[in-house]
């Protein structure tokens, strides 16, 4: 059955497309429809690096079943198998339609279907609307080309409804703004507004994807302006009423790109002028190890406000980080030299206590120490006398600073 109108064809289909035309014949051989669907299918449109290749299908999951041989039930209830297809893997789901989302973010139920109009009417903007089938036909019935060709981002059907729907999808819109670089439609943006205070509803790792995804993309800018524009930071984690500290990231020279998340919200905690570095990043639910990372850019530009890095402060920080920590310096027009800080860590004859050719095991056999707080200060001595380049880091010059000091 025709479906639509084939807009524009794409005469080479790209090689992540090609692997996969296999399973999509599979289905069409079974008696089914197939189509590529979503992020890949704008993505090649677009000219960019495709990621993950999505399959709809009219096939429910037990037909999809029968048709692959290995197949593992990933998301069967909500119409998903993995196909497991000459060393690859697709995830194929049934067209579907969705009823009332539960808490603005999850349908109360899923109802298979065979039409795919009605599965790309529930998705939340034109641009992801799109399918594509075996012959390279693009099928685009809410005028996603239309939109894709003039660089707008305009939520489909009724704005409001596919943001109650899902209100992720408000920040899922800010983040493609940042990564694509299109303009916000009208009517999606105040949609986009009115909705904002639903993110609340929203579990706070979904959100911090998304804001983070859309800090490091390379038009951050322009995402971050949407964002503070429609008030949604007033109900994120800790960012009530700090608009205008968060537009000072504007001042950052205006081609600057964020590095690493670890750097992007360390300037963020630094323009929200965040005391408590961890606990913030702890309302976010951010691991452990990436609270360390963050807290430890902020305390190296902190100290870079001061003084240059010496010997113990190089030592104590990973080169990476300082690196970063002077990258923010730098898109913030201040001095720097990344130069120094090179060969100051290089000159470091340690860059580990593990490499320091003695431990207190050694100690306690050869001067009959006992384990106590006085150790392990004779052991941060010996230390620091290494990293200053007061004491060289071999057996018998270590047993005699030890001696000295006894």
């Amino acid at each position: 059955m025709t479906i639509g109108i084939f807009i524009m064809r794409l005469e080479n289909l790209p090689s992540e497309f090609q692997e996969a035309l296999p399973v999509l014949k599979k289905i069409k051989n079974a008696g089914f429809e197939a189509y590529f669907v979503g992020g890949s299918v704008r993505d090649a449109l677009l000219e960019r690096p495709i990621h993950d290749v999505d399959i709809a299908s009219s096939s429910y999951p037990e037909e999809t079943k029968h048709i692959f041989e290995r197949t593992i039930d990933v998301g069967i209830e909500h119409g998903t198998v993995l196909v497991l297809e000459d060393n690859h893997e697709y995830e194929v789901t049934t067209f579907r339609t969705e009823d009332i989302y539960v808490d603005y973010r999850r349908p109360s139920h899923v109802t298979f279907v065979r039409s795919l109009k009605e599965d790309l009417k529930r998705r939340d903007f034109t641009i992801n609307a799109l399918a594509l089938d075996e012959t390279g036909n693009v099928i685009d019935l809410f005028e996603g080309l239309n939109d894709l060709k003039h660089q707008i981002l305009r939520a489909v059907g009724t704005p409001s409804e596919r943001f109650t729907e899902d209100a992720l999808r408000i920040m899922r819109g800010f983040r493609f703004q940042a990564t694509l670089g299109f303009a916000l439609d009208k009517d999606t943006f105040n949609a986009m507004k009115m909705c904002a205070p639903l993110l609340e509803k929203i579990s706070v790792e979904r959100t911090f994807i998304e804001f983070d995804k859309l800090l490091t993309a390379f038009y951050w800018r322009k995402g971050l302006k949407s964002l503070i524009a429609s008030g949604a930071t007033d109900y994120l984690p800790d960012m009530r009423n700090h608009q205008s500290q968060l537009e000072t990231l504007f001042n950052f020279q205006v081609d600057f790109q964020f590095t690493s998340s670890e750097q992007a919200w360390a300037a963020l905690l630094m323009v929200l002028q965040v005391k408590n570095v961890k606990k913030f990043l702890k309302h976010w639910k951010t691991s452990n190890e990436f609270q360390k990372r963050v807290e430890q850019i902020v305390t190296i530009y902190t100290i870079r406000q001061t003084h240059f890095l010496n010997k113990e402060e190089c030592y104590r920080f990973e080169l990476d980080l300082m690196m970063q920590a002077e990258e923010i310096r730098q898109a913030q027009g201040l001095a720097v030299d990344f130069e120094k800080i090179h060969s100051t860590y290089d000159s470091l004859t340690i860059h580990d206590k593990h490499e320091i050719v003695v431990n207190g095991g050694l100690l306690i056999k050869e001067f009959d120490f006992k384990p106590s707080p006085a150790l392990g200060q004779l052991l941060t001595e010996i230390e620091m006398a290494i990293v200053n380049g007061a004491l060289d880091n071999r057996l018998e010059a270590i047993l005699a600073f030890v001696e000295e000091k006894r």
